[in-house]
């Protein structure tokens, strides 16, 4: 993430929220809001899942791991609109820019593979429920989190260099709430073509690699459902699928629509609208997405809140 000599870009201007300025002030409630309940979902679960025995299997393993991910996620991004909501102050360092891109761009990527890893998750209990426990084995599960943190760490590194190795001349003015990929390339002043070229592969083959990798799951997941003689064991077995399925929906849509999309009908204020959806609602969602039709998690959120000292004066 070398700083390239020829930039003479020392911060950044954000300028995402100046076109609306009497919006600031409930732009920065519902920011506010969405980063809390963020924050409460995804820890809360990853609390559930600790304090409850019956959540200690590999697919809740993964599922942690996930709100893990999304509370990083937001937490990378929000604070940030939120300061800049606040203070009116939109000035981002040379090197913050770099680190939130950085940091975005990690957890995105290793979403995306750990998303993957749920899926084939998914087909092994479905195809072999009997063994599920001993091909999931703790070991195991936990070289497929850290393989995805790996691949996700590799592709941030060179994302985060082919951008920051650009030059970045008198134009510091980001149309955009926060350091992502498309705005800063329009911003560079210097030849972006091989850096494009690299990005855009890489961009492409971790999201195109994992769908495949999920649709591969989820199509040996259809085959084994349908060795299944009754309609509703089908419907049951393949509710348990209906959560991530969702979520893979939100995510892996909501990056094509961004990232690999054709440039000439895109918009500026769309991918401010996608980015929004993917960087704040969707951390949020997911916690919800898990819980509404889970039993398991809704059955331990029962028994945590019933522990709970009740107030006298209720």
């Amino acid at each position: 993430m070398a700083r390239n000599n020829l930039s003479s870009v020392a911060e950044f201007i954000l300028v995402g929220f100046t076109d609306h300025p009497s919006l600031e002030a409930p732009l920065f409630l519902v920011f506010l809001s969405f980063y809390l309940v963020t924050l409460l979902g995804n820890v809360g679960m990853i609390i559930l899942i600790q304090v409850d025995a019956r959540l200690h299997t590999p697919m809740y393993f993964f599922l942690s791991h996930l709100a893990l991910l999304d509370a990083c996620y937001a937490s990378v991004i929000t604070p940030q609109i939120l300061a800049t909501l606040a203070t009116g102050k939109t000035a981002i360092s040379y090197g913050q820019c770099a680190a939130q891109f950085f940091f975005f761009t990690i957890c995105g990527s290793t979403e995306c593979f750990l998303l993957a890893v749920m899926a084939y998750d998914r087909y092994v209990a479905i195809s072999n429920p009997l063994l599920y426990t001993v091909a999931m084995k703790p070991r195991i599960c936990w070289s497929l989190v850290m393989g995805a943190h790996v691949c996700g760490l590799s592709g941030s590194v060179l994302r985060t260099t082919c951008t920051f190795s650009l030059s970045f001349c008198e134009d510091n003015r980001i149309n955009f709430f926060f350091c992502d990929l498309p705005p800063l390339l329009k911003l560079a002043c210097s030849d972006t073509t091989n850096a494009e070229i690299v990005i855009v592969v890489f961009g492409n083959f971790v999201i195109l690699a994992n769908a495949l990798v999920i649709l591969i799951s989820y199509l040996l997941i259809i085959k084994a459902i349908l060795k299944v003689k009754s309609l509703g064991g089908r419907a049951r077995t393949f509710s348990t699928c209906a959560s991530h399925l969702t979520a893979v929906a939100l995510l892996f849509g909501t990056l094509t629509f961004m990232y690999i999309r054709s440039s000439p009908g895109k918009s500026l204020e769309e991918d401010k609208v996608v980015s929004v959806f993917y960087t704040v609602v969707i951390p949020m969602l997911n916690p919800v997405i898990y819980s509404l039709r889970n039993k398991d998690v809704k059955a331990a959120l029962r028994k945590v809140t019933g522990r709970l000292p009740v107030s006298q004066g209720a």
